[in-house]
């Protein structure tokens, strides 16, 4: 985790989430060392850059063996694959069937707003007005760093149909980013606390394969980072184009809250049993 000092700027335009993950996870720390259920003991794993040089470095947990879902979670700035780690063990996971996380690191980049300094990101921030500045080229470069990702996925064995894209902050950018273009159906589209990025090509740009598929759009009401007038735009754009979008705020900062998690859960369920 960045400490404050080298955020600098970065607090203030896009912050990280490793501390909110890890409050709410403390929060049911008691309750899941009294499960045995399986969700709260998933296998660990952690392919990286030299054993698949091909693809982005993930951390992977499975809630089940030989999982046949799943999703692809990307994290925010500054943070990196283990940031939402935590929150398998706190989504009800119980009578889906096995899911198979997969937490990729986005590349190390210098970041504009932060003068520079050197972290994870999936593109770069040129300044505070994310809407009117925004790195194409980076983004459309993460874009097909996840491609691959989702392409492994389905040589391993898990249809395109069955796979959700999921993120948080630049991580909720580029699930939209990826998931809008892409020319097969997946499962879900789970978009924590962001924005359709390049909003402004994504009705020539999208792809007729992922018209249906859901879209979970949540934002905090006091985020002061992307401020949710961005994230309702956003939802607005999606409905005016015909994508099926559930719509969820809460009363949080940039991070995530335990209400969150769970409606994260409900709609996993309802996805999954359509």
């Amino acid at each position: 985790m960045l400490g404050t000092s080298a955020l600098g700027l970065l607090n203030n335009a896009f912050g990280v989430t490793v501390n909110a993950v890890t409050a709410v996870t403390a929060v049911t720390t008691k309750k899941q060392q009294k499960s045995s259920d399986i969700r709260n003991s998933p296998s660990t794993k952690k392919n990286t850059p030299s054993a698949m040089s091909n693809y982005l470095d993930t951390v992977e947990i499975e809630s089940a063996t030989n999982p046949s879902v799943a999703i692809i979670w990307m994290h925010g700035l500054g943070a990196d694959a283990n940031d939402f780690v935590p929150i398998v063990q706190e989504l009800n996971l119980s009578g889906l069937p096995g899911i198979r996380f997969v937490f990729p690191n986005a590349p190390t980049m210098p970041v504009t707003i932060n003068n520079g300094y050197v972290m994870r990101a999936w593109y770069d921030i040129l300044g505070t007005d994310i809407a009117r500045r925004e790195d194409e080229k980076g983004l459309r470069a993460s874009q097909a760093e996840i491609e691959k990702l989702i392409a492994r996925e389905v040589a391993r064995g898990i249809p395109a149909n069955k796979i959700f894209l999921a993120g948080f902050s630049q991580g909720c950018a580029m699930t939209l980013q990826t998931g809008l273009r892409y020319p097969q159906k997946l499962a879900g589209l789970l978009c924590l606390s962001g924005y359709v990025p390049l909003r402004d090509v994504v009705a020539a740009e999208r792809n007729a394969a992922n018209q249906d598929t859901p879209v979970f759009l949540v934002h905090g009401r006091a985020d002061p980072v992307i401020h949710i007038q961005r994230a309702e735009q956003s939802r607005d754009l999606l409905k005016e184009l015909g994508y099926q979008v559930e719509w969820h705020e809460y009363m949080m900062p940039h991070s995530v809250c335990a209400e969150e998690i769970r409606d994260i859960g409900l709609w996993l369920h309802k996805v999954l049993a359509a």
